[in-house]
């Protein structure tokens, strides 16, 4: 299995969100929606615009099989009303052109995000890149690695900041001040 990281850089984010916004609204909001709720690939896709028309978007996780209640961030709500308005609540949020009411698979998300590291010089992205963004930022923002890990329904803190990459950037950190 191929180790991916998050997208660290917040100006590099904010470059991604406006070139998806003028190419194609579905992968933006694929986007913009993952890194704000830290959901696994696998739910993403799944979900329907019924999910998204409250301020929750409530789930069964379909790794963990465990019921998940998300507040949905001001800014991404805003978004997904304007990308919803026309739609019906049953149909896929991120649908695919193949087939009548189907979603993307995740083969197509992670070509989006592949592209996505080719034309921004990312490093390590894949389908997990997205959580993984969520995580980093969401950790770094409230140094809460208690709550990160109930968002994401790890078992310890440790795997949590592991699988966010945080102990290796702390590790890096110290090691560049390291000297004999």
């Amino acid at each position: 299995m191929n180790i991916v990281e998050p997208i660290r850089d917040r100006e590099t984010i904010t470059d991604i969100k406006r070139y998806l916004i003028a190419r194609n609204q579905r992968d933006y909001i694929l986007f913009f929606l993952g890194i704000n709720v830290g959901l696994r690939i696998s739910d993403l896709l799944t979900l329907k615009v019924k999910s998204v028309r409250g301020e929750h978007i409530s789930l069964r996780e379909k790794k963990t099989s465990k019921n998940k209640k998300i507040l949905i961030p001001k800014e991404v709500k805003k978004a997904l009303d304007i990308y919803v308005l026309d739609l019906n609540d049953e149909d896929f949020l991120f649908p695919s052109r193949k087939g009548i009411n189907k979603p993307i698979t995740r083969v197509t998300a992670y070509r989006i995000l592949k592209e996505l590291q080719d034309v921004f010089k990312l490093e390590r992205v894949g389908t997990h890149t997205l959580r993984k963004t969520f995580g980093y930022h969401f950790y770094t923002q409230f140094k809460d690695v208690a709550a990160l890990q109930k968002i994401f329904n790890h078992r310890d803190q440790r795997e949590t900041l592991i699988y966010i990459g945080i102990q290796q950037d702390e590790l890096d950190q110290k090691m560049s001040k390291f000297s004999l």
